[in-house]
């Protein structure tokens, strides 16, 4: 009898310790299982670039930051090279809730948003430290809230600031007369169509993704990009005529689909907004010190002969143009153009 009462006694002990281990890894398992729950929301954000382009870029430092900050909740997968939209459909697709977010050149979101053209103005920024008391002042903000009204989409970054650089494929511009005749690549947007029509050229409007193949094969003389594009997608090769003209400037905002903010909690929302500003800040000071190295290298390496036309005669045009669109755009237009030239002082 005592010998069955020991063998019996044995295996509650051994029945505990089995119990034991069970829980023990039971639990293991929950809480190694919290980081993954939490990571249930997946931003898919594209654009129509290369990776290592200036929205690979940006995009890649958003990615960084947004996992960080939202401690792994949200995952960021970056979609180059038109996999997920195009440039020209990306904002169309967050606003029907088909893309979670994109990054689109500001003039490519005027024909959606026409407020934006004010950004697009030649030479509406006076310096780089003018663009960012806007982008990141009052005025940064009424457009933020008066775009996310309008078209429901959400501007979480302007991003960094491009100057855009003229090239082209027939001759050296040190002149406002060299432009005269020249068949220019244009983004579908009035306001620049009307720039280089001012400018003497004439302009082509064509989509981004008709562009590399329209200057390979001469259908178009030449066109404008940030300094980096023009390096990124290898125009140098085809395109033997670089103009520092700062016409333009092409910044890189980066938007979010309505439906993706709606599946993020409150705090996710603030951390996301939050990872998308600072990385434009953070990929903005990179960028003003790589321009003008970049613009060596397009002019040595690259093999482009570099210009620096006096300005004048093209800032003249501009502001012909800057007043004859605040005229015609409405109340609304013009109120956020005089903002921006209140923002210079």
């Amino acid at each position: 009898m005592f010998v069955k009462e020991q063998k019996n006694h044995s295996n509650d002990k051994r029945y505990g310790k089995t119990l034991g281990a069970s829980l023990a890894l039971v639990a293991s398992l929950v809480m190694s299982s919290t980081p993954v729950l939490a990571a249930d929301v997946t931003m898919n954000l594209g654009f129509g670039a290369p990776e290592e382009s200036i929205y690979g870029r940006f995009g890649k430092i958003f990615k960084q930051k947004a996992e960080e900050y939202t401690n792994g909740g949200v995952e960021v997968k970056l979609r180059c090279c038109n996999q997920i939209s195009t440039e020209d459909e990306g904002f169309k697709a967050m606003q029907l809730g088909t893309v979670d977010g994109f990054f689109i050149t500001a003039n490519n979101v005027s024909p959606h948003w026409p407020l934006m053209d004010v950004t697009v103005l030649p030479y509406i920024f006076q310096d780089t430290a003018h663009l960012e008391r806007v982008v990141d002042g009052e005025v940064g903000k009424i457009m933020r809230d008066r775009l996310q009204k309008d078209t429901s989409v959400h501007l979480l970054s302007f991003g960094p600031a491009l100057y855009r650089d003229f090239y082209n494929s027939v001759r050296a511009v040190n002149t406002m007369a060299d432009m005269d005749g020249l068949k220019i690549r244009v983004p579908k947007n009035e306001v620049m169509l009307a720039t280089f029509e001012a400018f003497g050229a004439n302009p082509v409007p064509l989509a981004w993704s008709e562009t590399p193949t329209a200057l390979q094969t001469g259908t178009v003389d030449g066109g404008d990009n940030g300094t980096s594009f023009i390096r990124d997608m290898k125009f140098y090769e085809f395109e033997p005529h670089l103009v520092i003209l700062e016409h333009f400037v092409a910044m890189a905002p980066l938007f979010a689909a309505d439906s993706f903010m709606k599946r993020l909690s409150d705090e996710q929302r603030e951390q996301i907004i939050k990872a998308a500003e600072d990385a434009g800040a953070e990929l903005r000071k990179q960028v003003l010190t790589e321009t003008e190295e970049i613009r060596s290298w397009l002019s040595t390496e690259g093999g482009m002969a570099m210009t620096r036309p006096d300005k004048a005669d093209f800032i003249k045009a501009a502001q012909t143009v800057q007043q004859t669109f605040a005229e015609e755009r409405g109340q609304d237009f013009v109120d956020l153009v005089n903002q921006i030239q209140q923002a210079a002082n």
